[in-house]
């Protein structure tokens, strides 16, 4: 009974790092890797029940933007608009699907490991440092006014993301923002952009690993999920109204001090980030 409350609440953590994480631009991908280090959750269904719980973060933003996505889907076969949109959703998710499908595997075995993730986190600091530095020249004010070369532009940075630490959200937001979408839109579209990216990486995640699909995981998905759900819907609520009157540098000084605390305990031998 010991074990099983334990790891409920290493499930309940997990979730609530993904929910936390997946939206801003410090990398869900990265946190998890550290926190199921930490935790001991680094086997097999540990790295699924990882892919598995981002069904709840996705079920948030549906959940947010649901008037929006309701009506996009009504208008899907005869507003243009409602078209468009789904089009540039589909065009900017193309580009991290197929790399992911051909080098997915290869970059998981040589790069998931706590000090590439730190690397990362720092490297991606400073980018954005570099770009909140940079005048902004906002042509796209609204995400209706996006077109196909601003889509594959998102859809090409979204791909950074494959290198764990990045950040799949930093790297479209800020992508974005250099392509001259509004922060408020490269925001929202990265949003939109997450529904397939993660709902797809979910269900192949899913069908792969069917052998290790178990009845008695079902508590710790659960749980897991539903953190997720909760935690992830508090953070995007909270970032569409901070984009909205302040810059991402505090991320980028968050990713920086991190990394570097994890290099020094990996190099110290603090932590054995090697498990």
């Amino acid at each position: 009974m010991l074990l099983d409350i334990v790891q409920l609440v290493k499930a309940a953590i997990m979730g609530t790092v993904e929910g936390l994480t997946e939206f801003l631009p410090v990398s869900s991908t990265g946190h998890l890797i550290l926190a199921g280090t930490l935790l001991k959750l680094q086997d097999a269904r540990g790295k699924l029940f990882e892919i598995v719980i981002q069904s709840g973060a996705i079920l948030a933003v549906v959940w947010e933007f649901r008037a929006k996505i309701i009506t996009v889907l009504a208008g899907a076969l005869r507003e243009r608009r409602a078209q468009r949109l789904l089009k540039n959703i589909a065009i900017a998710f193309m580009p991290l699907a197929v790399l992911g499908l051909v080098f997915g595997e290869a970059l998981k075995a040589s790069l998931f490991n706590a000090v590439t993730v730190a690397s990362t986190f720092i490297a991606g600091g400073l980018v954005i440092l570099w770009a909140e530095r940079r005048t902004h020249v906002e042509r796209i004010k609204s995400v209706d006014d996006m077109t196909a070369l601003d889509a594959i532009k998102v859809g090409l940075a979204q791909c950074l993301a494959l290198v764990p630490g990045t950040s799949r959200s930093g790297a479209t937001i800020i992508g974005g923002m250099l392509f001259g979408l509004s922060r408020q839109v490269a925001t929202e579209f990265t949003f939109y952009l997450a529904i397939p990216t993660l709902g797809v990486a979910s269900i192949y995640s899913l069908y792969k690993d069917r052998a290790l699909l178990v009845s008695a995981d079902a508590g710790l998905w659960t749980v897991g999920m539903v953190a997720a759900f909760v935690s992830a819907f508090l953070c995007v609520r909270w970032l569409l109204r901070y984009v909205s009157t302040h810059t991402f540098v505090p991320f980028a000084w968050y990713r920086i001090a991190f990394g570097i605390l994890v290099l020094i305990t990996a190099w110290t031998g603090a932590v054995d980030w090697a498990a």
